[in-house]
């Protein structure tokens, strides 16, 4: 199941495959998480550690990996064997699209437990019995990511079912297989000008 069939199943628009590495606007204004997340923090971590990402998966492709420019990020990520031949050029388009979608993850509006009737709801009782468990699991999978890295809610296709699962530095679901869904940034850099 591609990513786009499993976010609007649930949902959810995002649109992340593009053969250029981008740095992405907000969907919500610098202020628009204050006071979770400060306008400070937020310009931090999208103007310089994103940008830093972007322009560094960038500078590889042109300088060194050209060929590889006509492949989307995703079919860069899920390639395992560039992850482990060319680390950098992994870990920068990782990072760029691992920030990406998490931008998409957080909302002005959002928050609190899906409506009773959606598809994801039906869903998070299937595979985690509530939502109070997902969020558990969510929380636990963020707190013990040793170092830095992510949480992430994603589904498994061949399990067909929807999974918690946390990645360390630029990791991500997509190289096993897993659709990712929601994900919580647990670098550093992501909280700590507010805490």
């Amino acid at each position: 199941m591609t990513h786009s069939i499993v976010l609007l199943l649930i949902g959810i628009s995002v649109s992340l495959a593009s053969p250029a590495v981008e740095l992405p606007d907000l969907p919500y204004g610098y202020s628009a998480l204050s006071p979770v997340i400060s306008k400070k923090t937020l310009m931090t971590h999208h103007l310089k550690h994103h940008a830093k990402y972007v322009a560094t998966a960038n500078q590889i492709l042109n300088d060194e990996k050209p060929s590889l420019k006509e492949l989307t990020s995703e079919q860069i990520i899920k390639n395992v064997k560039l992850a482990i031949t060319h680390p950098s050029l992994f870990n920068n388009i990782a990072q760029s699209w691992n920030h990406a979608f998490y931008w998409k993850c957080m909302s002005v509006k959002g928050g609190g437990t899906p409506t009773k009737e959606s598809v994801l709801m039906n869903m998070i009782e299937r595979d985690f019995g509530s939502f109070d468990n997902l969020r558990q699991l969510m929380e636990t999978a963020a707190l013990t990511a040793f170092g830095s890295g992510w949480a992430w809610l994603g589904y498994d296709g061949k399990r067909k079912k929807l999974i918690v699962t946390k990645t360390t530095g630029a990791g991500n679901p997509m190289t096993e297989g897993i659709t990712p869904i929601l994900t919580i940034d647990v670098w550093e850099h992501a909280y700590y000008l507010d805490y």
